[in-house]
């Protein structure tokens, strides 16, 4: 049993966006209390952008918004407050130095999450940010639809800044919707987003040693043709990773909800048309065809595309059939595979859906139906791509909760 205390502000979830609302918020002398389920704050962060913490990008406000389809514009308010840029001086005041040696993606100059997650828990010492590990929270206490604590612990504000439902084991169990709808918030469908996915097609288990670069990735189902992303695009042994995959893995895993499987086609070169590799085949027709294709294809998928089409590796292109032919060139052009499944949320970055933003308010984060219940990150209904953009929005909502709070 804890002291009954009372504090300006209690924060459920010691993750990126509840560090960043507690060290906001105790910079403007209030009294802040930060509760977390795990043994340790950060989990998810030390572990995020393979450990070495890509905490944000060089786009614009517009650009970056886009990133996150067609809800970003909620992100406007918060990204006005605490941009790239802030984030970037931010992490800087309190030690962090960074670089962007892509010219795109920022990172700590250590390239360690480690040295991030020890300056924000030097910071909330500093700040005399109390902090709790290894605490389940019961209930939030609400009474006359105006917040007034967290069981035994008493505040006018709390901050539901738990995630989603990716990476269990870094404490993600949903905690924050449960909370939500007892307060009559509505949840958006859930799925996992940000992870690799598997296919159909057996043949890309014999492609795993080769990269390919630029892919175009189309879902090829009638009324979703408009849906692509283009990037660079690996093989595993049961289906397809990659960059191009963990930002398009949002689109397609509630396609596989409701279709059970989703067709892809893939363009891996460079988007070179029909024609393009027709003229391309041509002018080199004197090689045989796997030395034509190696041209333009790395050799594993490259022989994989010649089996498919049932063509000899060996083979003039002049000796082909022209059905054949045919068949090759449209299948280099739009290689056909089949999405059929996922590892589901154990294996997912981040969580597609959340708290509906109807109802909460963008220019303080707070929500509409409950004065003085707050959310920020990953929790609420807003996913974006692969390159710092979901860090960005977790230091950004955090950061203007916390700094609005009374």
């Amino acid at each position: 049993m804890h002291d009954i205390c009372m504090y300006d502000v209690i924060i459920i979830g010691a993750g990126a966006a509840g560090m960043m609302c507690a060290i906001s918020s105790a910079r403007n002398d209030k009294k802040v209390l930060l509760l977390e389920k795990l043994p340790k704050i950060g989990a998810k962060l030390k572990a995020t952008g393979g450990g070495k913490c890509n905490l944000t990008n060089t786009l614009k406000i517009e650009e970056f918004m886009d990133g996150f389809g067609r809800n970003g514009r909620f992100m406007s308010d918060a990204l006005s407050v605490f941009d790239n840029k802030k984030t970037v001086e931010f992490f800087k005041s309190i030690g962090v130095k960074t670089d962007c040696l892509d010219g795109f993606r920022v990172f700590p100059d250590s390239h360690n999450s480690g040295s991030v997650l020890s300056a924000l828990e030097d910071e909330m010492k500093r700040l005399h940010v109390k902090i709790i590990c290894a605490y389940e929270i019961k209930k939030i206490e609400v009474k006359d639809n105006k917040i007034v604590g967290v069981d035994d612990f008493k505040s006018k504000n709390v901050v539901i800044a738990t995630g989603g439902l990716g990476y269990p084991t870094l404490g993600a169990h949903g905690d924050g919707y449960r909370l939500a709808k007892i307060y009559g918030h509505k949840i958006t469908q859930l799925n996992p987003a940000m992870m690799p996915l598997h296919v159909k097609e057996t043949w890309v288990t014999n492609c795993r040693a080769d990269t390919i670069p630029k892919a175009i990735v189309q879902v090829n189902l009638p009324k979703h043709k408009k849906l692509k992303a283009t990037g660079d695009l690996i093989f595993t042994k049961t289906g397809i990773r990659g960059p191009v995959v963990l930002d398009f893995s949002r689109e397609i895993t509630p396609l596989l909800k409701k279709y059970n499987e989703v067709p892809l086609s893939v363009n891996m070169i460079n988007g070179k048309n029909e024609e393009d590799i027709r003229l391309h085949v041509k002018k080199n027709s004197d090689k045989n065809i796997l030395e034509i294709i190696v041209m333009l294809l790395p050799k594993s998928v490259a022989l994989e595309l010649l089996k498919l089409c049932q063509i000899e590796s060996t083979c003039k292109y002049k000796n082909i059939d022209g059905i054949k032919r045919d068949r090759l060139i449209r299948t280099m052009a739009k290689t056909p595979l089949t999405v059929t499944g996922h590892d589901g949320f154990s294996k997912a970055m981040i969580t597609r859906g959340g708290v509906s933003l109807k109802q909460i308010n963008p220019k303080t984060m707070q929500s509409k139906l409950v004065k003085g219940l707050y959310f920020c990150g990953e929790v609420v209904d807003l996913d974006g791509k692969c390159g710092g953009y979901n860090l960005q929005w977790s230091f950004s909502s955090g950061y203007l909760a916390g700094e609005l709070i009374k």
